[in-house]
């Protein structure tokens, strides 16, 4: 199978699934089973991408030119390989989570569910794959419009609220900041092509201020890396299912929101000229604002999701930190925190999801005791807090160790300083959720009881626990993985290796 069509693929499976799923609409067995069946032929076909370009070649595709010098075009590099791994793997596991949860708790739309579902997936896979900003924006919007359906899935006031807000600020921070920022990119370098080492670094006489400008509006132009003032959608956000929880925490949303920052970092700046860029440090001070004061209030929410909701601001800032480092191991710890915090966010949020199922609790204080009814799920929502928080064997220490180098390299010493307390109150919010839910509850001999015969699904269990061992099992993957990304995070070594020049 040749690059292209291998690309060709990833892009029409999830619309062709989509497709399948209206079919099968009304018969719930045979629209899951396409649902699963197309979830894992596409990280199927994604994995032969990624190993077309371990093998030394680049996938790329160009479909047609919507206008001249806009066209749809798709180049596979290591960073968007590794996001599409991450999201069309998390996308089986989900389905599977999402069968148990829905039918558990008895959803509405299930079939509109699993179509948007799908038609996001195709979202995520159009903007990991992207050639060019063009590419990439149209693709962004795709996974915009196509997860307002599952944020306002219940249909009440509180999921038409929260909705609007999403769409709003999503939409209002990629039209009013982000195009702006790619016409004015295109108008400036003459394309909108990613290059190595940086399409604006090739330009000359950029004025600073314009840099500045530019990298402004691209860092606050990507809403869905929630940096704050633009954080407040995600909240509001948690009104959907668990499973579109998940979705936007772990499998696409944000991931593709931090994805963005870091692709534009490395490929339209560059790390020289980002280094360069004055406002690179408003931007890196207001990610390290972001992380402290998300964890903060993260520590005052006793609703599990609202909490989880806040952690997820504080651990997205890592990768805008990363990508604002402009250097090696910044680049590194930004692109390992993509695939890292994916596996701990989403087992956090199965966790929960499950919890509600069985109990119908949303509220910490009210979990006391649950623990010993619920042993499996409290040991995944542990294990992956643990990751989550940086603690060896478990993946996220990786991405942490990574960060805190790049703040040395780059002579910051503020931001390891900032990752140190942030893992502290990683601690102080997160760890207290498993250890009250051993303790006995209060006034009462018994934790709360089930509100489904049974307690929570069998699919609502065994997916937390698998992506629980995914967060063990990829600490000792490290290895290939910074080897399979090396050829982003060193890209101006090796660009001036090719130049024949001294780095």
């Amino acid at each position: 199978m040749g690059g292209d069509i291998a690309i060709l693929l990833v892009l029409l499976l999830p619309l062709v699934i989509c497709g399948g799923i209206f079919v099968a609409g009304s018969l719930p067995n045979v629209r899951e089973g396409v649902t699963l069946l197309g979830a894992s032929l596409l990280f199927v076909v994604v994995i032969t991408v990624a190993g077309k370009l371990a093998a030394g070649q680049t996938p790329e595709l160009s479909l047609w030119q919507a206008a001249p010098g806009l066209e749809f075009a798709f180049r596979v590099e290591p960073l968007g390989a590794v996001f599409a791994l991450v999201a069309s793997g998390l996308w089986i596991v989900n389905s599977f989570y999402s069968i148990g949860y829905m039918r558990g708790n008895r959803e509405r739309n299930q079939t509109r569910f699993y179509m948007c579902f799908a038609v996001a997936i195709f979202g995520a896979m159009g903007v990991a794959m992207a050639a060019n900003l063009f590419t990439l924006f149209v693709f962004y919007e795709v996974l915009t419009l196509s997860t307002y359906p599952l944020v306002a899935h219940k249909g009440d006031a509180n999921a038409q609220r929260g909705a609007r807000i999403y769409l709003m600020t999503l939409l209002g921070t990629s039209i009013g900041f982000l195009l702006v920022a790619i016409i004015w990119t295109g108008t400036i370098a003459g394309s909108l092509d990613f290059v190595p080492g940086g399409l604006l670094s090739a330009v000359d006489g950029l004025s600073p201020a314009v840099a500045s400008v530019l990298l402004l509006l691209f860092a606050f132009g990507v809403g869905k890396a929630a940096l704050m003032p633009f954080h407040f959608w995600l909240p509001n956000a948690m009104v959907a299912p668990t499973p579109v929880s998940a979705l936007l925490h772990a499998v696409a949303v944000v991931k593709a929101g931090v994805f963005t920052v870091l692709k534009v970092s490395i490929y339209v700046f560059g790390e020289d000229l980002l280094r360069e860029t004055t406002a690179r440090d408003v931007v890196l001070g207001v990610a390290c604002v972001t992380i402290i004061v998300a964890s903060l209030i993260a520590m005052t929410k006793d609703n599990l999701k609202a909490r989880l909701a806040y952690s997820t601001v504080a651990q997205l800032a890592y990768v805008t930190c990363g990508a604002m480092l402009a250097n090696a191991s910044g680049f590194m710890g930004a692109a390992l925190q993509i695939p890292a915090h994916a596996a701990g966010k989403i087992t956090l949020f199965m966790c929960a999801g499950a919890i509600y199922v069985a109990t119908g609790l949303t509220n910490i204080s009210d979990m006391r005791g649950l623990g010993r009814r619920m042993p499996w799920v409290f040991t995944a929502f542990l294990i992956a807090s643990l990751s989550i928080i940086g603690v060896p064997p478990l993946v996220g220490g990786w991405p942490k160790y990574e960060l805190m180098q790049g703040g040395l390299d780059a002579g910051l010493a503020y931001v390891p300083t900032v990752l140190i307390i942030s893992s502290l109150l990683n601690i102080a919010y997160l760890l207290p959720i498993p250890l009250l839910a051993l303790m006995p509850p209060k006034g009462s001999p018994e934790p709360a009881a089930f509100k489904r015969p049974g307690g929570a699904p069998f699919f609502t269990v065994a997916a937390p626990c698998l992506t629980a061992a995914l967060c063990l099992l990829m600490f000792f993957a490290v290895a290939p993985l910074s080897a399979f990304l090396e050829p982003v995070t060193n890209v101006a070594e090796i660009t001036a290796n090719l130049q024949g020049e001294t780095p």
